[in-house]
């Protein structure tokens, strides 16, 4: 599957790894109200880990519908130039995450109570630390989500976030000189 580069979140290593800062300790982008930094050099200035985002290519028209009412931040602007993740090939697959959106920020499906057991229970599907390792399975999953309205009222659309571990990036402006 082809997917959409949505930004880098930088997290304390001791956070839980997720795209949403209903879960994880999100490390703010400035000045947007961005979760997500624009690059990795960005993220990693915080000093903290950095994890690449991505979406699936198919699912970026419905996204960019839902924010163009929200007006969220610069991530409408990253989806739109439809980007592919720089560290799909490098970083470390950690795996996917079904997200949603409600109001121009990013809602997991461990953010609304139950419903990573609910998608276990009718899908089979199961997940480690909030996160699926099949691709397959992720597509599935949000699949099932958005159809059993059980995000309402929240999130009535979900798509599977890719999470990849970026490598050590080196910070501007910091070398000898």
């Amino acid at each position: 599957m082809e997917y959409v580069l949505a930004g880098y979140a930088a997290l304390p290593r001791s956070s839980t790894v997720s795209v949403s800062a209903c879960l994880a300790d999100l490390v703010p982008a400035e000045p947007d109200w961005d979760d997500w930094f624009p690059d990795a050099a960005a993220a990693a200035r915080t000093g903290h880990a950095v994890y690449e985002i991505g979406f699936p290519a198919k699912d970026v028209p419905v996204l960019l519908a839902e924010f163009a009412a929200a007006g969220a931040g610069g991530l409408p602007d990253r989806l739109a130039r439809a980007e592919p993740p720089h560290h799909l090939g490098d970083g470390k697959l950690l795996g996917f995450e079904p997200v949603g959106f409600d109001c121009g920020l990013c809602h997991s499906w461990g953010c609304l109570g139950g419903l990573i057991d609910d998608v276990r229970r009718a899908t089979g599907i199961r997940a480690r630390d909030g996160l699926i390792e099949d691709e397959a399975a992720a597509v599935e999953a949000a699949r099932w989500l958005t159809a059993s309205g059980l995000g309402d009222p929240k999130v009535f659309f979900w798509t599977p976030a890719v999470l990849i571990g970026v490598p050590a990036t080196p910070l501007r402006g910091t070398g000898p000189g």
